[in-house]
């Protein structure tokens, strides 16, 4: 039985975003983990609008920034200006300080303004020259990029990569789907039919009962297991980061909670490797040369890691 929070949350999502409740789940387990999230897709499937559905069912600030080559750091941090009635410098807040932040394309941009997210995404807080600023919670940087083969673009950083607890694509949608999407597109342009069904206390409550569900020593072990083999594996050039392990651990305890349970089982690990994990991994030269897959190779290590049987009285 799903988390009845849980439900209500994704019910009311998918009356923006048809046909893709996988999807859908995976974004709300990576908010109420904490983290961040990463959509690489094509343009036009619907990235953006997931991410306006999420704000309001949230009722959460929100910002889109479209990066492209020539946005710059204070674009997005903000930037100090001069205020001649006082002689002073004042600072102008950017639209980092939104709850939820959309970095549309961030791969268009330089790797100096990319960089620009770090201190926001890891820490909640945002440094200017003269003054400190905590981010208000929850906070949730969500980012899209286009693949890696379309042009213009630029390739985020490991440590940048590293930051964001998970990776997923959308994908076209099937048949049926993109008719009601079709039939449906005028009255949800807007999102108007879109509402709040929970508060931003709630949310916190969610995420801090998140925090609280039990993980067994062993679903412990399990993980630093996995994270473990991927670091010596033979097809993997760059293996999982202890950041990688930390939000693999709570990625798989927000499945739980999504799920209706307190306490974590093996499967939810297993479901979140490939989104947590795929993105921080880097193909040796030579699995490349032979076409492997790293969603392939994940699958190789699971079988490699003995799979604890954890009894829950």
């Amino acid at each position: 039985m799903k988390n009845d929070q849980a439900v209500k949350i994704l019910d009311n999502m998918k009356k923006a975003i048809i046909g893709k409740d996988e999807v859908l789940e995976k974004v709300l387990i990576a908010l109420l983990a904490a983290g961040h999230l990463l959509i690489e897709d094509v343009p036009g499937v619907g990235k953006t609008t997931l991410v306006k559905a999420l704000a309001k069912t949230m009722d959460l600030t929100y910002k889109r920034v479209q990066f492209t080559p020539d946005l710059m750091p204070s674009d997005i941090i903000g930037v100090n200006i001069y205020d001649k009635n006082t002689g002073t410098f004042i600072f102008k807040k950017g639209p980092i300080f939104n709850q939820v932040f959309l970095a549309d394309e961030i791969n268009r941009t330089s790797p100096k303004t990319q960089s620009s997210l770090l201190q926001a995404m890891e820490e909640g807080e945002v440094s200017t020259e003269d003054s400190h600023f905590i981010l208000e919670k929850p906070f949730m940087v969500l980012a899209t990029q286009n693949p890696l083969e379309y042009q213009g673009t630029f390739p985020l950083p490991e440590a940048q990569l590293d930051r964001f607890l998970m990776r997923l694509s959308i994908g076209y949608p099937q048949k049926a789907d993109e008719r009601e999407i079709l039939k449906n597109h005028s009255s949800h342009k807007d999102l108007g039919h879109i509402g709040a069904v929970v508060t931003q206390s709630e949310i916190l409550d969610m995420q801090r009962e998140v925090e609280n569900t039990t993980v067994h020593d062993d679903i412990v072990d399990y993980i630093i297991n996995i994270a473990n083999v991927t670091r010596s594996h033979e097809s993997l050039q760059l293996g999982a980061s202890p950041r990688a392990a930390i939000d693999l651990f709570k990625a798989s305890k927000a499945k739980a909670f999504v799920l209706g349970r307190d306490y974590v089982i093996p499967d939810d690990v297993k479901e979140m490797v490939p989104p947590v994990l795929g993105h921080r991994l880097i193909l040796s030269p030579e699995a490349r040369i032979e076409g492997k897959k790293i969603d392939e190779v994940l699958k190789g290590v699971l079988k490699r890691v003995f799979v604890p049987v954890i009894s829950h009285g």
